[in-house]
């Protein structure tokens, strides 16, 4: 899909402390293909065949981050076109604070990190966030933060 450039659909989730004062971030693999070692504040992955943006959302925070048991919450789509990744990302947002287990094919660690680092790390367009990531949380900040 990635390597024909083809458009897609994502699932991805924003976990939130159980205050909202905070966001789960964790870093990527370096062996990941696409992206490798950035850092993310959003599970989430391709939505499979047959299954709903939702579906997709809890099978990838369950899969990521070991987190079940949860209803994600809707909030927005957004469209990330830097070719060959070209995505629609269905966005949706859990409170969370129970124990995070990463998936070790994917993600190397993670941490919770205030709102305001967050923006900071969103605003800056060199720093370490993945880029369709990047551009998530800043449509997040500009509806909701």
């Amino acid at each position: 899909m990635r390597a024909r450039g083809l458009w897609h659909a994502a699932g991805v989730v924003l976990v939130r402390s159980p205050n909202g004062e905070d966001v789960y971030v964790h870093q990527r693999s370096p062996d990941k293909d696409v992206f490798p070692s950035y850092h993310d504040c959003w599970a989430g992955g391709v939505v499979a065949h047959g299954e709903t943006p939702a579906e997709c959302a809890v099978r990838e925070l369950a899969e990521e981050l070991g987190i079940s048991g949860v209803s994600p919450v809707p909030l927005f789509t957004h469209v990330f076109e830097q070719p060959p990744i070209r995505c629609h990302n269905f966005a949706f947002e859990v409170r969370w604070g129970g124990p995070i287990v990463h998936q070790p094919e994917e993600i190397v660690g993670g941490r919770w990190l205030p709102l305001p680092e967050l923006r900071k790390w969103a605003e800056d367009p060199d720093g370490p966030l993945i880029p369709d990531g990047r551009l998530g949380v800043l449509e997040w900040f500009r509806r909701y933060g």
